[in-house]
């Protein structure tokens, strides 16, 4: 199977404004507030073809969507795209992947002076099938609502999202496991490497916790004005690191390391 990204997810619990404060301080343009019909909140960074989601669960109500409550804060979602959830379904099902029932929902878009819905369905996988995080499919019945004009470009120079980082115990088992779904295209990669790779890469700026054997760990995006994202950064007291052309910043709350390369 081609896989193509969608999207990544940054799991905020209750401090999904907290989160959105700090992107939007590091000079990206988010969309307004969403909800979903399944309860939880979101704010997206968007790129041609792709974007960053930052979600979270609301402080009042009884609605929660458990899923997002029992993941830990951080990178947790994996998103790629689905021209057709049933066939991808069947597909992943053919391959042996266990899954959990396709699911359909919703939220209201409001861009500009123009409202509507953006609706989607998701083929997930099933919970502990990729220990890093939650791994899934989506298919937009709606695009128009998602890729706005006025969304797609940003302060900081930001242009795209093109590697994933996944820190492993066991980095071999996991580049099989997730060559059994398929191969990412030119656009994007997935990097998996050993904590103690990741460490000397990242200089000790997050530490992943000993108790996690696989987590999704860092984040780079292309393009950036590094200067102004890292005197944003230090701004707001994150640790930033240089190496070379790259940028290095750490949401250490989020156990999650953003990259930025020109």
């Amino acid at each position: 199977m081609n896989l193509s990204l969608d999207h990544l997810v940054i799991n905020s619990h209750f401090a999904v404004e907290k989160t959105a404060d700090i992107f939007r301080g590091l000079g990206f343009t988010l969309t307004p507030r969403g909800v979903h019909s399944l309860g939880s909140l979101n704010y997206l960074i968007m790129f041609p073809g792709h974007y960053l989601e930052l979600v979270g669960l609301p402080t009042q109500g009884d609605k929660i969507r458990r899923e997002l409550l029992e993941s830990p804060p951080g990178i947790d979602g994996l998103v790629f795209a689905s021209p057709d959830a049933a066939h991808t379904a069947r597909q992943l099902s053919q391959a042996e992947f266990s899954l959990q029932p396709v699911q359909s929902f919703s939220r209201e878009v409001v861009s500009k002076d123009a409202r509507g819905v953006a609706r989607f369905t998701t083929v997930r996988l099933a919970a502990g099938e990729f220990p890093a995080g939650r791994v899934y499919f989506c298919q937009h019945h709606t695009p128009e609502w998602v890729w706005r004009p006025e969304w797609l470009s940003h302060q900081n120079g930001v242009s795209a999202i093109d590697e994933l980082t996944l820190v492993a115990d066991e980095p071999e088992q996991q580049k099989q496991h997730f060559r059994r779904l398929g191969d990412t295209d030119e656009r994007f990669r997935l990097t998996i490497m050993h904590r103690d790779e990741f460490a000397r890469r990242c200089g000790g700026l997050i530490q992943p916790p000993a108790g996690r054997d696989s987590l999704f760990a860092a984040i780079r995006l292309r393009g950036g004005d590094g200067e102004r994202i890292a005197r944003d950064a230090a701004a707001m007291g994150m640790p930033v690191r240089r190496e070379g052309e790259r940028l290095q910043v750490a949401l250490p709350d989020l156990m999650t390391l953003l990259e930025f390369l020109p």
